[in-house]
């Protein structure tokens, strides 16, 4: 990757927030006017936009008029276009070069249903030395005080990668927060310290092996993951019925305020990224989980990858602030 993509000023101390993304995509958006087996389906032009959890986070956290850094590795023809789309939207990126070409992923609008078809491809493997790469590049960082680590692993990622990497993080005292699922997951909770985890609710089911159903018994779970010591704190997505955050000493939910749905592409991202530019601006949890909120019903409100939008989100904040129930 070129220099010129560097970013600008080095990102750490207080406040500050970097992103980490192990398996980016280059998102393509496009419209058919109807699905259908064996037929040749005519596309709208298509329009592409950095994907990936963590990238997401980022973009939405630069959208929304804050700074981060987002960390990820990049191959090929398309993990170029990727930093190239990045640049050119300002958010500031560490990329680290792979023999892999980064993963292209395809978010279809059928026009005659309104449903959105999201195909995601596997992401690029890792080689060993490029894993340890990334590992030296994360604890090379300048501290931040907030991690995000975001998205899906890529295929044969070593089996303790994770484990070492949050061991680091959580050593220099740097605030973790994880969205991701599966055995990601679970290695972060068995890790420990995790400062805060993004489930929805599908992952927080398959985490307890069986179906939660009710706010009790969500908020219940919840708490036997934080009084485990597995993390602070568990935000659960819950889609357009909104959030749940709970920590010590805490229980928060929100419903999400009535928007007419484009895109469900990065809600969630947008959610977390709302959540921790409060919190690292030293907001109270409340307001952060409004924030949040409001940023994921923005994000809905977009139409091809297009994340929250600034205006959006501080009417729907506002709206909130007054209105929402618990």
């Amino acid at each position: 990757m070129t220099a010129s993509h560097k970013p600008r000023r080095k990102i750490g101390g207080r406040g500050a927030i970097v992103t980490l993304t192990l398996s980016p995509a280059l998102d393509i958006a496009t419209q058919i006017p109807r699905l259908r087996a064996e037929a040749k389906l005519r596309c709208t032009p298509p329009i592409y936009t950095p994907g990936g959890g963590g990238i997401n986070v980022a973009r939405a956290i630069h959208a929304l008029g804050g700074r981060a850094l987002a960390l990820f590795p990049a191959g090929g023809a398309s993990g170029q276009q990727l930093v190239e789309l990045l640049a050119a939207e300002g958010v500031a990126t560490q990329p680290l070069a792979i023999a892999e070409r980064t993963r292209e992923c395809l978010n279809v609008l059928e026009q005659a249903g309104a449903q959105q078809y999201r195909f995601v491809l596997p992401g690029a493997c890792l080689s060993a030395a490029e894993q340890t790469r990334l590992l030296e590049a994360v604890a090379a960082l300048p501290t931040p005080e907030y991690l995000v680590i975001s998205g899906s692993l890529p295929p044969g990622l070593a089996a303790d990668f994770l484990p070492r990497l949050l061991h680091d993080v959580i050593g220099r005292g740097i605030r973790c927060i994880l969205d991701s699922s599966g055995e990601a997951l679970r290695q972060a909770l068995e890790a420990g310290g995790v400062f805060m985890i993004k489930p929805n609710l599908n992952e927080l089911c398959s985490l307890a092996g069986e179906a939660i159903d009710g706010p009790e018994r969500l908020a219940g779970f919840a708490r036997e993951l934080v009084d485990g010591g597995g993390c602070a704190n568990v935000l659960v997505s819950l889609g357009a019925q909104g959030a749940l955050l709970v920590g010590q000493g805490r229980r928060e939910w929100l419903a999400a305020p009535t928007v007419q749905r484009c895109s469900t592409v990065g809600a969630g991202d947008s959610l977390v990224a709302g959540v921790t530019l409060k919190l690292a601006a030293g907001a109270p949890w409340r307001e952060a989980l409004c924030y949040g909120v409001a940023a994921g019903s923005a994000a809905i409100i977009g139409e091809g990858g297009a994340l929250c939008r600034l205006a959006d989100t501080e009417r729907l904040f506002a709206w909130l602030q007054v209105h929402g129930q618990g």
